[in-house]
């Protein structure tokens, strides 16, 4: 079936330019003025921007954690991205201790036969033996896996420790693949919420007491080092604080090959969200690392605009209200996670290029272009251009909502933007040339989304190699 986009402003990455756009199966057929397309589907983007569709590099749908299961399945979760104008996920694989990562990788990839929207997966690493670095390349050369995570919290869960993150690492080198890690010190945290609860604190206002800021920098700081002195990419997951930022721009400034990705959430929220009055408000805010002062966000956005911040996610994970209310009595036993990924896209148009801190294009670029390119499926995700998927959003700036639990099609039963007012809204949504969101209609069909594999990166190793000899008189001299 042919769908023909008419009439909108095309914004990618790189600009704008008015012009139609031809959709032919589920690539695009063709792009430029007045194009003539008789049977086709037209879908009018008059006075709309037409972007490629977001990709979130960052989920977790129906993830086994703290005692429970996240309420979001792949289903329902993918219906809510693309009713916000995301049409693919990266979401995560996370194995027991001494679960085969190839065995966790089978489950969730069953898991996530339900979709509706096109998923991705990075897989952890959470424990170490031979069989674990037998599976990464299985994963890398089979089954299009190209980036591996690293948790430097949870203790005694799902927590890395340093010599699992060297050896896995080193693999990823060997594998082309991107290390990924969420930056808190474990052990610290750990100590910092025993004495938090022992002094007497048990509500959520002691999670960001025993997380605060330099627990992050540190760990942030420890990963970018080690993978400095190993020669590998690496790729920092929800930058939250000042302290991490820092830690980011001093190595890429030197040079050092480090991606780093904001949540939504941590730019607009703070953390005075954990003294509300009301327990249910503040635990529904319980994720890590958690919200922060102020002065983070408007350095977060700095981040976002400099360039030193390259990807925009959620870290879409949802617990309803009675999850939340196992950690009634002690805040350690909250699950932790919060939603967004329906608002992600609305929320960073109203305060990103709404206030001025973005252009068009600089919003695309950070809520698709940039993850598709550091991910590798770029551009078949993440560009308008022929030959390209289908994934589109049209646009409407002028649009308004106000967000709220009672209507998103998240399955939570609260939203941490509840009652913010945004300009900007998807009005049309294309997941590889179908037509699965119409002007507030959802057109989701269960089990239509694609496994998106990744092909890993031509060495970075090598190349490093390669530049370092070219650099030395006497290899040159030879």
């Amino acid at each position: 079936m042919a769908v023909l986009v008419r009439g909108g402003t095309v914004v990618t990455a790189e600009g704008e330019t008015r012009a139609d756009v031809l959709c032919q199966g589920e690539q695009i057929l063709a792009i430029g003025q007045a194009i003539e397309a008789p049977g086709a589907t037209v879908v009018d983007a008059g006075g709309c921007y037409v972007m490629p569709g977001g990709i979130d590099p960052h989920t977790h749908m129906e993830l086994p954690f703290m005692g429970t299961v996240a309420s979001e399945d792949f289903y329902t979760g993918t219906c809510a991205a693309m009713a916000g104008g995301t049409t693919t996920i990266i979401d995560f694989v996370i194995p027991d201790p001494k679960e085969r990562i190839l065995d966790a990788y089978k489950k969730w990839r069953g898991w996530a036969e339900k979709a509706a929207g096109d998923y991705s997966f990075h897989v952890a690493i959470t424990w170490w033996d031979e069989s674990v670095h037998r599976d990464m390349g299985a994963l890398v050369e089979h089954h299009g896996v190209n980036s591996f995570k690293h948790f430097m919290a949870y203790k005694n869960a799902i927590m890395c420790d340093d010599e699992t993150l060297v050896k896995s690492f080193k693999r990823c080198r060997e594998l082309g693949a991107l290390c990924t890690v969420h930056a808190e010190n474990g052990e610290l945290v750990f100590q910092l919420q025993a004495d938090t609860f022992a002094a007497g604190i048990a509500g959520p206002e002691g999670h960001p007491l025993s997380r605060p800021p330099e627990v992050e920098g540190e760990a942030a700081n420890r990963a970018i080092r080690i993978a400095e002195v190993l020669g590998v990419p690496l790729y920092l997951v929800h930058t939250s604080c000042i302290d991490a930022l820092e830690a980011v721009t001093r190595a890429r400034l030197e040079g050092q090959r480090v991606f780093a990705e904001v949540l939504a959430g941590h730019l607009l929220i703070d953390d005075s969200v954990y003294r509300h009055e009301d327990w249910r408000h503040a635990a529904h805010h319980v994720m890590s690392p958690p919200f922060r002062p102020k002065e983070h966000q408007d350095a977060l956005w700095r981040g976002l605009m400099s360039g030193m911040l390259q990807t925009t996610a959620t870290d879409h994970c949802c617990f309803k209200t009675a999850q939340k209310a196992m950690g009634r009595e002690d805040f350690r036993k909250i699950p932790n996670g919060t939603g967004g990924v329906e608002d992600r896209m609305a929320v960073l148009w109203h305060h990103g290029v709404g206030k001025g801190r973005l252009t068009p294009s600089e919003f695309v670029r950070v809520t698709s272009t940039n993850a598709a390119q550091i991910f590798n499926i770029y551009p078949k995700k993440g560009a308008i251009q022929v030959g390209a998927d289908a994934d589109l959003v049209v646009w409407d700036p002028h649009a308004t909502r106000t967000i709220s639990a009672k209507t998103h099609h998240q399955n939570i039963d609260f939203n941490i933007f509840e009652g913010m007012t945004v300009t900007g809204a998807a009005v049309t949504t294309l997941s590889r040339g179908e037509i699965v969101w119409d002007r507030h209609e959802l057109r989701a069909e269960r089990g239509r989304g694609q496994y998106v594999a990744r092909p890993p990166f031509p060495s970075y190793w090598d190349a490093q190699m390669r530049r370092n000899k070219l650099a030395t008189p006497s290899a040159v001299s030879r």
